[in-house]
């Protein structure tokens, strides 16, 4: 990999930024990686529009955007619809698909439905949804090693929950691997 691009995308209050925090951790911190994480979300603490972005490289990155993502994890209705189109094409698409209702066909895109709320609340706490994706990315995209990415978590989740978030990641790749394997 020389380049691989990650968005995420949501509403404030799911963890969107936290997720691209964890993956850019893994990538530079416990990968051996460069990796370039900027965010962007509402003003509204919770419910509003959120998107944070990895960009992660064996090279120095020179532009900290993601510009055409091979990868993207939409947890909204609302994120589908107005980033889903913007995958390369042969990209990985992975959606809650407790959250996003609709989703629109994706043309050349490898989609994945993971229905990460359900598999959180059955860990026991459904604010750990965005563990569960952050485990389904590694899963199926192989971006960071999954030992780097707990790692990660438990440096960037609040004391006294890394035991939960791991849970969830290892609930959302363990899921992710069974699609996998068809």
């Amino acid at each position: 990999m020389s380049k691989y691009e990650i968005r995420f995308a949501g509403l404030g209050g799911q963890g969107i930024v936290r997720a691209g925090v964890i993956i850019g951790s893994a990538a530079a911190l416990f990968g051996g990686k460069n990796a370039a994480n900027s965010q962007s979300y509402g003003p509204e603490a919770r419910g509003g529009a959120s998107r944070s972005e990895v960009i992660i490289s064996d090279e120095e990155i020179d532009y900290p955007k993601v510009e055409e993502p091979d990868a993207m994890v939409l947890m909204s209705q609302e994120a589908y619809d107005r980033y889903a189109r913007d995958l390369k094409r042969g990209g990985v698409l992975i959606y809650d698909s407790d959250m996003v209702y609709d989703p629109k066909p994706i043309e050349g895109a490898r989609v994945y439905a993971i229905p990460a709320t359900r598999i959180a609340e059955e860990s026991g706490r459904k604010i750990v949804a965005n563990m569960v994706m952050i485990g389904a990315l590694v899963a199926i995209t192989g971006a960071v090693d999954p030992s780097a990415a707990k790692r990660a978590i438990e440096r960037n989740v609040p004391k006294g929950t890394e035991d939960l978030n791991i849970r969830a990641f290892e609930k959302g790749y363990e899921y992710a691997l069974g699609l996998l394997k068809g």
